[in-house]
């Protein structure tokens, strides 16, 4: 099993890795890979992980586990298979895909999708936070630009969590109000539209269906919300909500002006959230970083397997950063909590990725 994971995680493939391993053959990890890899054993696997780390003594100086971080990260595939088509600009001229991925402010990375590269990230940052009991008890969560929409302002709320984007356009962002009247002279040139406040109140029993719908897990909040934003004119559910995530725009910007602290903890969780981009990439070692699976399944196994390696070097380091500390408090050394909030369990240069795997017998 170990075998078969370092396999995904590395980006290798079973073939390689029977190569490069001591003790079992190409078809004894395909039927293992078989009988035992899927979607919901990885996602078990990936909770029972996260929830280790956490309960480390190290973890507690990086966070409380109640604020996370999402962002995609791009990774190539080959010109065959379902991704051929799926090329954006802003990474070049290759197909490739996205791994969306969730990041708790405790460094573990608690879920992650498999989204192709032209699409909007938005709709997937409610599909982490409802995917385990880790997002489950995420407090606020932070984005960049790719992630904002009015839609999600909505449904995050609405939902219980309070939503802390960075956005790269804020000055031409425009306030919404319910009276325009009542707003003062002087800032009558930020404010837009008026809320909409009828049509909220007539499409409020849908907009609870609708999120009782999300929480209930009958559908990905994703395909809620692509839904909905493909016919935003059309459908009244869209547009009540959508009113209702002007006014927690409003909101939130107003806030964001006014609180500093807001806007460090938003920079130190999306900075958490993006150096794992940096240990991942020196994971994938194998193809030359292509994922070359031809088939949407085959990609999800890939970048599943990359995720729960990254966990299992998180939640190692976490260990051992907790054994060096508790060896430092032994000797009288003092380490500030302070300090300690500053390290970062996301190295790899004493991790050894390449050569033979050799693993001790079971009875040794």
């Amino acid at each position: 099993m170990l075998n078969v994971i370092l396999a995904e995680g590395l980006n290798l493939g079973l073939s390689k890795m029977a190569g490069a391993s001591s003790t079992h053959s190409f078809t004894q990890l395909a039927r293992l890979s078989n009988w035992h890899v899927e979607s919901e054993a990885i996602n078990r696997a990936l909770a029972t992980v996260i929830e280790a780390q956490a309960q480390l003594p190290m973890a507690k100086y990086w966070g409380a586990g109640e604020t996370s971080s999402s962002d995609g990260q791009f990774f190539p595939t080959t010109r065959q298979g379902e991704a051929m088509n799926l090329i954006n600009a802003k990474y070049g001229n290759e197909p490739g895909l996205k791994a969306y991925t969730h990041v708790s402010d405790q460094y573990g990375p608690f879920a992650t999708q498999v989204i192709p590269a032209t699409v909007n990230e938005a709709p997937y940052i409610l599909d982490g936070l409802q995917m385990n009991p880790t997002g489950k008890r995420i407090k606020e969560q932070y984005a960049d630009t790719g992630g904002f929409t009015d839609l999600v302002f909505a449904a995050t709320s609405l939902l219980g969590y309070l939503f802390i984007p960075r956005i790269r356009d804020l000055p031409s962002k425009r306030l919404h109000v319910f009276d325009r009247r009542s707003v003062p002279v002087e800032l009558r040139g930020l404010v837009g539209d008026k809320i909409r406040e009828n049509t909220i109140i007539a499409n409020w029993p849908d907009v609870l269906r609708g999120i009782a719908t999300m929480l209930s897990g009958r559908m990905q909040p994703s395909q809620l919300m692509k839904k909905l934003a493909a016919r935003p004119r059309q459908h009244d559910l869209a547009i009540a909500l959508r009113q209702i995530g002007r006014v927690e725009r409003t909101l939130f910007i107003i806030e964001w002006a006014l609180d500093t602290d807001m806007q460090r903890r938003a920079n130190i969780g999306l900075n958490k959230g993006e150096t794992h981009h940096a240990l991942k990439s020196a994971l994938r070692i194998g193809r030359q970083g292509e994922i070359r699976d031809r088939n949407t399944e085959g990609h999800h196994f890939r970048i599943a397997g990359l995720n729960l390696l990254t966990a299992i070097i998180i939640f190692w380091n976490t260990k051992q950063l907790g054994v060096a500390f508790a060896q430092r408090k032994k000797a009288k050394l003092d380490t500030p909590g302070y300090l300690l909030a500053h390290i970062s369990p996301l190295g790899w240069a004493h991790i050894i990725l390449t050569g033979e795997y050799r693993w001790r017998p079971a009875n040794a």
